[in-house]
């Protein structure tokens, strides 16, 4: 036993130094020299079998295509996001692309691939390697000119008529964390009428298939040059399709705190703003400029407890600094106390809201992505803008609520459900609008066919707007939907985890004993995801709806299990929705939903055994 433990630490450090030496990069060459040297000197010691679980999980297996692309800590070894493991999935890319894309004719330019990046660290290094592999393999390559928002990438595909697209983010994930997005363009064989989607299989098996059959880091053709930088004409064409989501004569007197949680957003918003005659949002200061270690929040997403807290003490501070209203006489653009908060995750393609309510600790509430999902929806449809004859479907994930559903079939709109991720919603048929609970909201398929928090946010801008006009608001908005079509309520139960042998136990618990009632609403059927469906290709998920009864005052509830695609965590998605009779039943309504929402997290956490 003690002989074959020596063999396989030795066999770990023997593949360590051979990615040593194929390694181009000084700084993740010197890190895993120093592990490899500390293992390998002696591995009984504290510091040597440290060395060794540190080597064994970062030479674990190979980054694999999850809900979002790659995503992975900083760091080498193939198990890590570095730039040996980059130029390799360049690589693979890049011959997939050139063994499916045949330009018509000849004498025809090779195939365009786009490249954008955020402002993490590293971010720019992976992209001016991406568009390095992609010249050196007879592609040409178009690097966007900065630090930009994911949609404005997701845009330029079509816009350039590129037959891929890259962008190089980690989303809201942590500051160690960076990612690897991939799209594929309408000129790639299986794509036609998606260009600008990310990838799906069994597009992202087969790029990883290209990928494990690159030979060796150091022999991928990286020229010095050869690419082009885009310039300011694609920015400025994505910031005119932005803004042609408003309506031309709708309101624009609202003011917005604005936070872009130390991404990108803020140059983006700050111009789409300015040019649909928005009053310029009152920024946080202190979360205004680009800072990949993002050193006023724990997690750099705003559905994170804390993320917001600066925003909200940015909204009071403006609201004790005015009277409500510009006084009579003041200038158009005299500054009001702030009506909405706006905020962007790093990379602007997630939009959270918040709204004033005087009962929350910190004086606003969080809308859920689910509540914005819903009033977008039924912003679309008040306006005229969706209904009334006009085609296109209203899509959303199985984790997402039901509402959407609700607020489709009453205008007679098509609707859809997707598996988790826009890479899926993207490929609806017809699509004119699609939202995930995670603060994603794609409102102009026709240009960005991927999530936008710039145009939500101005979509969001403009509801705000002409509700306000009308003496209305946004949870007054939320309030008629529910006494329509019930009030769905939305929860989660989200456990982080160091070790992901825990997500793995926890869903191997609830396939063998699925819980038979949660919060004494019986579970009316339990479907195991991972073994697909007529509507639905395979996933590792469960989902459980329950029954309600004039006793309990739930109309019915639903509950998805899955592991995240994107972090380590264990998501619960929980819904329960109940009738509201009148306006002033709502409260109650309210508190007995929350009632439910508690007990169901407490007995699913049970059956979990988290």
């Amino acid at each position: 036993m003690q002989q074959d433990q020596q063999d396989a630490q030795q066999e770990l450090i023997a593949r360590a130094r051979a990615w040593l030496a194929d390694d181009p990069d000084p700084q993740t060459r010197a890190e895993l020299a120093a592990l490899v040297d500390t293992a390998a000197a002696d591995p009984s010691t504290d510091k040597g079998a440290a060395a060794l679980d540190e080597l064994a999980a970062r030479f674990a297996g190979t980054l694999q295509f999850g809900t979002a692309g790659l995503r992975a800590e900083l760091g080498a070894g193939p198990m890590r996001m570095n730039r040996a493991v980059v130029i390799k999935t360049a690589a693979g890319l890049a011959s997939y692309l050139t063994r499916r894309h045949q330009p018509a004719g000849a004498g025809q330019r090779p195939g365009l691939v786009v490249i954008g990046y955020d402002a993490r660290h590293r971010s720019a290094d992976f992209a001016r390697d991406t568009a390095a592999v992609m010249t050196g393999a007879g592609l040409r390559a178009v690097l966007l000119p900065r630090p930009l928002p994911t949609p404005v990438l997701a845009f330029a595909i079509r816009h350039l008529g590129a037959i891929a697209g890259v962008e190089v983010t980690a989303s809201h994930n942590p500051p160690r964390d960076n990612g690897y997005k991939v799209y594929l363009g309408d000129g790639v064989a299986g794509t036609a009428s998606r260009g600008g989607a990310q990838i799906v299989p069994p597009a992202d098996a087969e790029i990883a298939a290209e990928i494990a059959a690159v030979a060796g880091v150091r022999e991928v053709p990286r020229p010095e040059s050869g690419w082009e930088i885009a310039g300011e004409e694609v920015i400025d064409a994505y910031l005119e399709r932005a803004t042609g989501v408003l309506a031309p004569d709708s309101a624009r007197a609202v003011q917005v705190v604005y936070t872009p949680l130390h991404g990108v957003g803020l140059a983006t918003v700050s111009a789409a703003f300015a040019r649909a005659g928005f009053p310029a949002p009152l920024v946080v200061t202190e979360q205004a400029e680009p800072d990949p270690d993002f050193p006023t929040v724990a997690f750099p997403n705003p559905e994170e407890p804390g993320a917001m807290d600066l925003a909200f003490a940015t909204a009071r501070a403006a609201a004790a600094a005015t009277t409500g209203t510009a006084a009579p006489g003041a200038p158009a653009n005299a500054p009001t106390s702030p009506d909405i908060v706006l905020a962007n995750d790093p990379d602007a393609d997630r939009c959270a809201v918040a709204v004033p309510d005087p009962a929350a600790p910190a004086g606003w509430r969080m809308l859920r992505g689910d509540e914005v999902g819903a009033l977008l929806a039924a912003h679309l449809v008040r306006s005229g803008r969706v209904g009334q004859g006009s085609a296109g479907t209203f899509a959303t994930t199985i984790v997402s609520s039901s509402l959407l559903s609700q607020i489709a079939a009453t205008a007679g709109v098509p609707y859809a459900e997707t598996l988790t991720g826009f890479k899926w919603l993207a490929r609806v048929d017809g699509l004119r609008y699609a939202y995930e609970e995670a603060l994603g909201y794609c409102t102009d398929p026709a240009g960005v066919r991927d999530k936008d928090g710039i145009t939500a946010a101005l979509l969001i801008a403009e509801l705000a707007a002409g509700l306000k006009a009308d003496g209305s608001s946004l949870p007054a908005l939320l309030g008629e939907l529910a006494v329509a079509h019930g009030l769905h309520a939305t929860d989660q139960l989200s456990v982080r985890v160091d070790d992901l042998s825990v997500i793995a136990a926890a869903m191997q618990r609830l396939r063998a004993q699925p819980p038979t009632a949660l919060a004494g609403l019986p579970v009316t059927s339990a479907q195991d995801l991972s073994l697909g469906s007529d509507a639905l290709p395979p996933t590792d998920g469960l989902r459980y709806h329950l029954a309600g009864d004039a006793t309990s005052g739930v109309r019915s509830a639903r509950v998805i299990v899955r592991p995240s695609g994107t972090e380590p965590k264990l998501k619960c998605y929980l819904e329960v929705v109940l009738p509201v009779e009148a306006p002033d039943a709502l409260p109650a309504a309210r508190t007995r939903a929350a009632d439910v929402l508690t007990a169901v997290k407490h007995d699913l956490a049970d059956a979990a055994g988290i």
